[in-house]
């Protein structure tokens, strides 16, 4: 089966900044947060203080995986230049978002940068209390001014809009706030991340939260599904249950696999990550052709 990975990271050295204050590489793929915990982010194979696109493509290469679509975020922190060099330098087997502050100052020149000059077609906003905009500042409303012009700017450029809004009972998690974006800009392909990160739990919840978000410009990688029900481990018997919620509520061709690497590498292999949506009973042959390769072949790369 041929696969797309729609959501993985190249970070040319761990420097994010979170709810904890800033998040440092600390060598041997571990990281440290202001407030004193150190922990594994990756498996130190996989990089020093950071990720080289080619430390990707080694573990592309050893489970069938022909292309990425690199996504940015605070926890890692933005990396718009090294995502951008490792497009281009294999333009064959990466694309990637852009991602950028919309309260900074100077948001006009950054975004000239990103989308005119080195002509991104996709934005990422991390959103999440714990390491997205709203981890050190009050809740931003993604139906609001701010977000609104950051979405009109998407449609007059042709920009796919790509949303991780956190776990719910956040004040990130906005369902509605989402729904009304979705439906002022019909123009804007939006995916969001995690299949908006249920917990185990969670399904009546899901359930009800994507029935709002069911709509022709809508879709959703399933990246980190499996890591949200821990401490569960493979075969995820949660994860499944909540992929079939997703088939059932919006579609299996609106869904996009996506590992989350290299984080996620640093608690299970890749070949589980890919076998418990396989061989969980969700889906049929070629409903996995579509969340595995056919849909972000058409969202990401035509």
């Amino acid at each position: 089966m041929k696969i797309i990975d729609a959501h993985a990271h190249v970070a040319q050295y761990i420097c994010g900044f979170t709810s904890r204050g800033e998040l440092r590489a600390a060598g041997g793929g571990k990281a440290s947060y202001s407030t004193g915990e150190t922990f594994l982010m990756f498996p130190p194979e996989m990089g020093d203080t950071g990720v080289t696109p080619e430390s990707l493509l080694k573990v592309m290469d050893a489970h069938g995986v022909e292309k990425a679509v690199l996504l940015q975020g605070n926890w890692l922190g933005f990396h718009n230049q090294y995502t951008y060099e490792a497009i281009e330098k294999y333009p064959n087997r990466f694309t990637g978002a852009a991602t950028y502050d919309p309260f900074c100052i100077n948001v006009d020149l950054i975004r000239k940068r990103l989308f005119d000059d080195l002509k991104f077609k996709t934005v990422k906003f991390e959103l999440s209390t714990g390491s997205g905009l709203m981890a050190n500042r009050p809740p931003v409303y993604l139906d609001g001014t701010v977000m609104n012009e950051c979405y009109a700017y998407a449609r007059e450029r042709g920009i796919t809009v790509v949303l991780d809004i956190g776990r719910p009972r956040n004040a990130c998690w906005q369902i509605e706030a989402c729904a009304n974006a979705v439906a002022k800009y019909p123009e804007i392909n939006f995916v969001f991340c995690h299949l908006l990160s249920p917990q185990r739990g969670d399904l009546k919840l899901l359930e009800e939260a994507l029935y709002k978000l069911v709509a022709d410009n809508v879709y959703f990688d399933i990246s980190s599904l499996a890591h949200n029900q821990k401490p569960e481990t493979y075969p995820y018997p949660t994860a499944v249950e909540h992929l079939k919620t997703a088939k059932k509520t919006v579609g299996a061709n609106k869904l996009m696999f996506g590992s989350d690497m290299p984080s996620t590498l640093s608690r299970d292999s890749y070949e589980n990550l890919v076998n418990y949506v396989i061989y969980g009973g969700v889906f049929t042959e070629a409903e996995l052709e579509d969340v595995f390769y056919n849909t972000a072949n058409k969202v990401y790369f035509k």
